[in-house]
């Protein structure tokens, strides 16, 4: 079944008519393509509509009728027009990612009743078919390599930004589309902002290097963040770091589809709680991803709903102290009904370089 199939076998359940589909990464999702345009989906038919700048592109796209709109009759007039042609009345739409003007636009121009139906696609969007994965796996694979050739790059003197800077050349080098994010990169105490910016701090002795990053191939992310020492660690550093490496084994061994996120969270925090640094992780311990770099489901404290089989998510806990360093590992992880496959490769253990 194609997402279009899918979108549209949907559309009953929710008693809407047809959707509206405007959003970047809704678009992906339905026809693997983005446009700038607006696509329609009925329970039988599928239209795009985009301009002159990507109107051959669209061709590629498999069943749905490419329209081409112009000034003189622009889409949203083409899309009233067909909206009354169907007698659609119920239009879901897209409340997650429509501005208000635009909002104010379409309502304006169409004569039906927009019905918010974000939840329609991001619930799709939460279990990957096989096609999603492989690509969520090359991507990973890709990560993973960029992990092993900079560590051979990392050295004292070296700054936050030429090490960022070095890891996109990786990742596009290696077959990347495109960062699947701003690559983190800190060092020392600059460690202890979860989402630093990388900037002029240079790399010492005695530190630890944080390195979060990702890429996307196929249009869908990966995901990865692991902390190194550089030159022998201290007494400190090494038990913070094998307290958040604990925590993160033991989030992994508690998910599996129809686990909440509440229940993997409240295991992975527990451990570092034990261990005196509760106050010191913020956060939750993981996202889903895919066509974005943050998406539905989460493990966190607010998500007391079961995760579907088919969910990727991260596992990424992790300590922060104020002034001296920071610690986080994170992995991305498929669900499945037995428990949980890693899709991340790299080493965990921590290495001193």
């Amino acid at each position: 079944m194609t997402h279009f199939e899918k979108i549209a076998a949907r559309l009953k359940d929710r008693g809407l008519d047809a959707m509206l589909i405007t959003s970047e990464p809704g678009e992906f999702y339905a026809m693997g393509f983005h446009g700038e345009g607006a696509a329609l989906i009925t329970p039988d038919k599928t239209w795009y509509y985009t301009d002159s700048r990507y109107i051959e592109a669209a061709q590629q796209i498999p069943g749905a009728e490419i329209i081409l709109w112009t000034t003189e009759y622009p889409f949203r007039k083409q899309i009233a027009d067909l909206v009354k042609e169907h007698g659609i009345v119920k239009l879901g739409f897209e409340e997650r990612y429509m501005s208000v003007a635009s909002h104010t636009d379409w309502t304006k121009a169409v004569e039906a009743q927009f019905v918010p139906a974000s939840e329609l696609l991001t619930t799709l969007r939460q279990v990957k078919d096989a096609d999603e994965l492989a690509a969520m796996k090359e991507a990973q694979r890709i990560t993973d390599e960029a992990l092993l050739e900079i560590l051979n790059f990392l050295k004292p003197g070296l700054t936050e930004s030429e090490v960022a800077a070095r890891l996109t050349y990786i990742m596009a080098r290696k077959g990347a589309e495109r960062n699947s994010f701003d690559p983190i990169v800190a060092c020392g105490p600059n460690g202890s902002k979860p989402h630093a910016i990388p900037g002029p701090a240079v790399i010492q002795k005695g530190q630890f290097v944080t390195m979060d990053f990702g890429c996307v191939v196929g249009g869908y992310c990966s995901d990865m963040t692991r902390t190194v020492a550089i030159g022998q660690p201290s007494e400190e550093m090494e038990l913070v770091y094998n307290t958040v490496l604990k925590a993160q084994l033991t989030g992994i061994a508690t998910a599996h589809a129809g686990v909440t996120g509440k229940e993997v969270h409240e295991a992975a925090a527990k451990v570092i709680a034990d261990a005196g640094y509760g106050e010191y992780f913020g956060h939750g311990f993981g996202h889903s991803l895919g066509i974005e770099i943050h998406e539905d489901p989460g493990f966190h404290l607010r998500n007391d709903k079961p995760i579907p089989a088919g969910a990727l998510l991260s596992a990424e806990p992790g300590i922060y102290l104020p002034g001296k360093f920071g610690v986080r590992i994170e992995d991305v992880i498929l669900l499945t009904e037995g428990g949980c496959v890693d899709i991340t490769h790299s080493p965990k253990q921590l290495i001193v370089l």
